[in-house]
């Protein structure tokens, strides 16, 4: 395994100029013919974010206290699944969109990965800016925790990669798949503390406890707001347990598609 991780790292340096054209193409073709162009990268989670705030403030659900204004709340919350979720499908997308090329051209398939990231930080430095703006719009205010942001989104990234590596090649294989993960993310969303606070008891607490991106969304937003991490020890260990994952997911990925590749060319 540390032979087939070096050279897909190696792959991955050479590969770099590649990534970066496929990224750049891809994000040019994205928006090439769209009115509203980048806005569309966050149209869907501010929608949902202001619906369930349009619910709150008309008294038709009530959520427990935030600590920090609702819509803050609401608003980052759904920012920062939507960046998670990105990056969870963004090795799949990455690798569909180039199927017409992966029979016909050698060339190593890690660069496929490293520009699914490239249009993940692109994306995200979007979002990042419009968190920001929220905070400030809502009077909360400057706090030394916003320069941790930045890292705590690329860490958010990571963790959907890593989940999107180990999927890709089944979801390549079985399309049924990549439809059974995005309604499953669908019903996980409200499994997070994305736009409701965890309850003081229940099973949604329970649940909302375990579920290992309710961390990543938490400390995101205190980062955030300036406030005081509640989950930053389980934090930690998803970090820990996730970079590893990652490499693991890079030498999945480097064994599996080959093969892929060549099922679909015979």
């Amino acid at each position: 395994m540390g032979d087939l991780l070096k050279a897909s790292l190696k792959d991955i340096y050479s590969s770099r100029f590649l990534a970066r054209q496929i990224a750049e193409r891809d994000i040019k073709a994205q928006y090439r013919q769209s009115y509203l162009g980048i806005i569309w990268a966050f149209i869907t989670p501010l929608a949902t974010a202001a619906v369930w705030v349009f619910l709150n403030l008309s008294g038709t659900i009530r959520v427990t206290d935030t600590g920090i204004p609702y819509p803050v709340y609401a608003f980052s919350g759904t920012l920062i699944w939507s960046i998670i979720v990105e990056a969870i499908n963004a090795p799949t997308s990455s690798t569909n969109s180039a199927r017409s090329i992966l029979t016909k051209i050698n060339f190593p398939k890690e660069a496929l990965v490293i520009s699914g990231i490239y249009k993940l930080l692109f994306n995200s430095s979007v979002k990042i800016v419009l968190l920001l703006a929220f905070i400030f719009l809502f009077g909360i205010g400057f706090h030394w925790s916003i320069f941790l942001l930045p890292v705590a989104i690329f860490i958010a990234l990571v963790f959907g990669t890593t989940i999107g590596l180990f999927l890709t090649p089944v979801s390549i294989l079985y399309r049924d798949v990549g439809k059974i993960v995005s309604v499953g993310l669908s019903f996980l969303m409200y499994a997070t503390p994305v736009v409701y606070a965890i309850p003081d008891t229940g099973i949604m607490k329970t649940l909302m406890e375990i579920n290992p991106i309710s961390p990543i969304i938490l400390t995101t937003r205190n980062m955030l707001t300036g406030t005081m991490p509640e989950y930053l020890g389980y934090y930690i260990v998803i970090i820990l347990l996730a970079i590893p994952l990652l490499f693991v997911g890079l030498v999945f990925y480097r064994i599996s598609i080959p093969i892929i590749v060549e099922r679909m060319s015979a």
